[in-house]
C-alpha cells in the first residue's frame, strides 16, 4: 500500500501562507517531487532542514498538487498526475512560477503566489513527460522519455493551447533555457542538443544546432551552473559532468563518495554561489525502485530523510 504523508504535514501545507516559499527563511528553501503524496512541496533552508529530526511533521513551507486544482478536472489528474517528476521554479516579469510534469502525462505552469494554473496539458501516460521549462516569451517546452521527443507549445496563445513543434530526442529527459546564448539545451539518453527557437509565438519554430555524445550513458538531469553561468550541470547512470558549450567539454565532478555520483535523479548548486551541491539519488528498495527518501547535500556533506515520502528530485527553490 502506497505510504501518506502525516496528517499534521497536509494541515501544515494548507496553514503555511504561500509567501513563506519566497525565500524569507535563512538560506534558500528547497523543493521536492514526492510520488507518495501527489505532491511538490518546498521545504525549509538546508540549514534548516539539517535540524529536522522528524517524523513528526515534514519542513514544508508551500505545496501544490493537480488533485487539488479544480481548474484542472478536464486533464483526469487522477490519471495524469500519476508519479509527479519534476520541480522547477521560475521567475518571468516578476511572478514566480512552478513548472511540473508527471509520467500520468501531466505539463503544467502554476502561479506560486495564487496557486493558480497559468497552462496545463495532458500529453498522455505513454510519452511520460519527464521536464519542462518556460520560455521568455511565455511558450512552454518538454522533454518526454518515453515520447523521445522535445516539443515547444505554444502555451503564450491560452491556458489550453496545444499546438507544438517537436524535435526527435531518444530518451529525452531534460530540458534548459538558456538566456545568455537564447538556445533551449535538452539531455537525452546519450546526447545533449543545442535547439534554436524561431517562428512567433503562435507558431514556433525549433531547429537542432549542436548535437554532443553524451560522456556516459543514460542521460538524466540537466541543470545550470549557477556558480559558473554559461556551464551545465549533466547526470547520466554512469556519473556526473559539467559541460562547457564554449569548450565543447564534459568534465568529471567527483563527490566525497563515488557512489553518490552514478544514477543521479536531479543535480543543482545553491543559489549565491555558495558551492553546495543537492542530489537526489534513488535507493532502489521499496515499493518505489526509482525513489528515495533522502535528499542529500555536498560540500559540506549531509543527509536528511523525510520519511513517507518517495521522493524523485529535489531542486533548490531558486528563481533564475
Amino acid at each position: 500500500m502506497r505510504r501518506t504523508l502525516p496528517a499534521l504535514c497536509l494541515a501544515l501545507l494548507l496553514c503555511v501562507p504561500a509567501a513563506r516559499a519566497y525565500g524569507r527563511s535563512p538560506g534558500w528553501q528547497v523543493a521536492v517531487v514526492d510520488q507518495a503524496s501527489r505532491r511538490v512541496l518546498v521545504l525549509q533552508s538546508a540549514e534548516e532542514l539539517m535540524a529536522y529530526r522528524g517524523p513528526d511533521r515534514l519542513p514544508v513551507v508551500w505545496g501544490w498538487s493537480a488533485d487539488r486544482a479544480p481548474e484542472l478536472a478536464d486533464l483526469a489528474p487522477a490519471r495524469s498526475w500519476t508519479n509527479p517528476d519534476e520541480a522547477k521554479s521560475r521567475v518571468r516579469q516578476g511572478r514566480r512560477y512552478l513548472l511540473t510534469t508527471a509520467s500520468g502525462g501531466l505539463a503544467a505552469v502554476v502561479e506560486v503566489a495564487t496557486g493558480r494554473t497559468r497552462w496545463a496539458a495532458d500529453l498522455g501516460r505513454s510519452v511520460n513527460p519527464h521536464s519542462i521549462e518556460l520560455l521568455p516569451d511565455g511558450n512552454v517546452a518538454v522533454a518526454a522519455s518515453a515520447g523521445g521527443w522535445v516539443r515547444l507549445y505554444a502555451a503564450s496563445q491560452g491556458p489550453r493551447a496545444t499546438a507544438f513543434v517537436e524535435v526527435p530526442l531518444a530518451d529525452a529527459h531534460g530540458v534548459h533555457w538558456d538566456a545568455r546564448t537564447g538556445l533551449l539545451w535538452a539531455l537525452g539518453g546519450s546526447a545533449l542538443y543545442a535547439l534554436r527557437v524561431g517562428g512567433s509565438p503562435a507558431a514556433p519554430a525549433l531547429t537542432v544546432v549542436r548535437s554532443v555524445p553524451l560522456p556516459g550513458p543514460g542521460g538524466h538531469d540537466l541543470a545550470p551552473v549557477l556558480a559558473a553561468p554559461g556551464l551545465f550541470w549533466v547526470s547520466t547512470l554512469t556519473g556526473l559532468w559539467t559541460y562547457d558549450p564554449a569548450a565543447g567539454r564534459f568534465t568529471p565532478v567527483h563527490l566525497t563518495e563515488p557512489a553518490a555520483e552514478r544514477d543521479v535523479k536531479s543535480i543543482g548548486d545553491e543559489p549565491g554561489r555558495t558551492g553546495r551541491l543537492l542530489t537526489v539519488t534513488p535507493e532502489h528498495t521499496g515499493p518505489c525502485d526509482w525513489c528515495t527518501t533522502v535528499i542529500t547535500l555536498h560540500r559540506p556533506e549531509g543527509t536528511r530523510a523525510l520519511r513517507g515520502t518517495h521522493l524523485y528530485k529535489a531542486r533548490w527553490w531558486g528563481g533564475w
